[in-house]
């Protein structure tokens, strides 16, 4: 498919939902903290973790965090610190979960001052490249905008399935990128929309993309 058509398709969502969840279960969040309480330790209490290699899960949106929890207990989605966390889970447990963790508020992580190196060796400023990338994608090598997906403030699209993105951990968004990228992490079903996104960045680009997504509000 031409680059430039394949991102298009991908920046206004045409792809189909393919991060929607298996089952549509509606969760409890009430009943969702007390399950939670084993997920603070790396998660934090409101889903707002402190260490950049676990990912914040407050405001995600209860569709994919359902996905997710769904897709690690199967082994669809290969966390090696989320190995047998949910093998005692039932499917309305998991959405309970997903429902108390989507009710909170995300706390930025916060962008910073950055240069990157571009695959010429020219260094650039990250932020500036970070937040083009993420409006307008880089059609000559056929990255799509992520705004397309995760809204131009970092919103995410709930009913859709897409995460919110704004405010999470750098590090954390890096690693996804790059895992996508290598097929590490195949987990966004049949279009693979994050894998036909990722292809196409440059490291510069992906390090650009994650810090300026950290600040995004």
């Amino acid at each position: 498919m031409n680059k430039v058509f394949r991102a298009t398709l991908i920046s206004f969502g045409l792809l189909g939902a393919a991060l929607s969840s298996q089952v549509n279960a509606a969760g409890d969040a009430a009943n969702g903290e007390a399950l939670a309480a084993a997920c603070t330790a790396c998660h934090g209490a409101d889903g707002n973790s402190a260490i950049a290699s676990f990912p914040k899960l407050a405001g995600l949106g209860e569709k994919y965090l359902l996905k997710q929890l769904q897709d690690i207990k199967s082994k669809v989605r290969d966390v090696p610190q989320m190995t047998g966390q949910l093998d005692a889970s039932s499917e309305q447990d998991m959405a309970d979960i997903a429902a108390f963790f989507a009710s909170k508020t995300t706390q930025l992580s916060g962008s910073k001052e950055q240069k990157v190196q571009l695959n010429s060796g020219v260094k650039v400023d990250g932020l500036k490249l970070g937040a083009k990338v993420y409006r307008a994608g880089n059609h000559e090598s056929g990255v799509p905008a992520c705004s397309g997906c995760h809204s131009p403030r970092g919103q995410g699209n709930a009913p859709a399935g897409y995460p919110r993105v704004s405010g999470q951990h750098a590090e954390y968004i890096a690693k996804q990128l790059k895992d996508f990228r290598a097929g590490n992490r195949t987990n966004d079903g049949d279009a693979m929309i994050m894998r036909g996104v990722a292809q196409y960045m440059s490291d510069a680009e992906i390090d650009a993309v994650a810090n300026f997504i950290a600040g995004l509000n």
